[in-house]
């Protein structure tokens, strides 16, 4: 049983960390990313696009590895640890995802005042 649950959340990683390509593949207008075209070619600009990048990118990841717990606490199958371990992962994904959240909003904040 344990081979199994062990293989389902192998599984379950590999289809959560394919979701972010299938995310940006939805954008109207996906990023830059490896076409070497960031910003108009100012330093202020191409360090603000990849600020923006990572920090949508760490959004993404947070919400798989929400969605990786939300599993592990699925197959936990009744496992008080398990539960717990689960449940402390959502938790600190949470709080995280506030993080990346506030963050983004500083750097809109920011950009936002360098354009007035």
């Amino acid at each position: 049983m344990t081979h199994l649950r062990s293989l389902s959340l192998k599984l379950a990683a590999v289809i959560a960390c394919s979701a972010p390509f299938h995310a940006f593949a939805q954008l109207s207008d996906p990023p830059d990313v490896g076409s070497g075209n960031i910003g108009d070619g100012s330093l202020k600009n191409a360090i603000i696009k990849v600020i923006q990048v990572v920090l949508d990118f760490m959004t993404l990841i947070a919400v798989v590895m929400i969605i990786v717990a939300g599993i592990r606490y699925i197959i936990s199958q009744g496992e008080e640890s398990e539960k717990d371990k689960a449940k402390k992962m959502i938790i600190y994904v949470i709080i995280g995802l506030i993080v990346i959240l506030l963050a983004r909003a500083i750097v809109t904040f920011v950009i936002d005042l360098r354009l007035e």
